[in-house]
């Protein structure tokens, strides 16, 4: 496995956990706006590994990126939220999507978000994580006759560092403030969902389980988006 993240130390700590579990993984830094970085990480899989079975796109920002309602967005965080958040996920499919139709399949698995189907206030991620629901279909229906397979998974609210702690201080909220309205937003025993919940549906969607399903859009948000309306 090839760890890329713009924080080389993020990458090497994933890359270590995999080693630590038995596994084989090599850490590279990546930065998903840039295509050289992208066509670094594609030629370090290959070298390392000969081939590209999986293609993770896990890559996502809104409030940290300056996203606002539209009435108050900046044109300059627009291009750049929607740099990282799908015109990534794009680039990444070009350098993979050749050697997958070479070597006769392959799994891209994206990761939307059920913003892009409810209230979501901020205008960028949501149009962005549409954005990649589109792009996921995209893939899979040109791509079927090579094998290769395109899902994407929308999660939820995730109790994840980045979903609360950029939230903590908005509006005078505090940290438990954060987490138990976001708990009250789901209807499952009224509690966010883990990395965990997503990293499993992934592990579904690339196995040889999940060898039918393409073009999937597939809701991990203990059904919150069954709310909206």
């Amino acid at each position: 496995m090839v760890a890329a993240d713009r924080d080389l130390a993020s990458a090497e700590e994933t890359a270590k956990q995999i080693v630590d579990e038995g596994g084989e993984a090599v850490a590279v830094r990546t930065d998903v706006v840039s295509e050289d970085d992208i066509r670094a990480m594609t030629a370090t899989c290959l070298e390392h590994f000969g081939r590209i079975d999986i293609l993770h796109n896990n890559v996502g920002v809104s409030i940290a990126g300056g996203d606002a309602p539209i009435t108050e967005i900046e044109a300059d965080a627009f291009a750049r939220i929607t740099a990282i958040n799908l015109q990534s996920m794009v680039l990444t499919s070009k350098h993979a999507i050749p050697t997958m139709r070479e070597q006769g399949g392959g799994v891209i698995i994206n990761i939307s978000s059920i913003a892009a189907h409810i209230n979501y206030p901020y205008v960028t991620y949501r149009t962005s994580k549409a954005g990649v629901v589109t792009l996921t279909e995209h893939i899979a229906i040109t791509n079927a006759q090579y094998g290769i397979r395109a899902n994407a998974i929308l999660p939820g609210l995730m109790d994840t560092p980045m979903a609360i702690e950029n939230r903590v201080g908005l509006g005078g909220r505090t940290r438990e403030q954060v987490v138990a309205e976001r708990n009250s937003h789901v209807p499952l025993k009224n509690l966010m969902g883990t990395g965990w919940d997503v990293a499993n549906a992934a592990l579904f969607l690339a196995s040889d389980e999940a060898a039918f399903v393409t073009g999937v859009a597939l809701n991990v948000d203990g059904g919150q988006s069954l709310t909206r309306g």
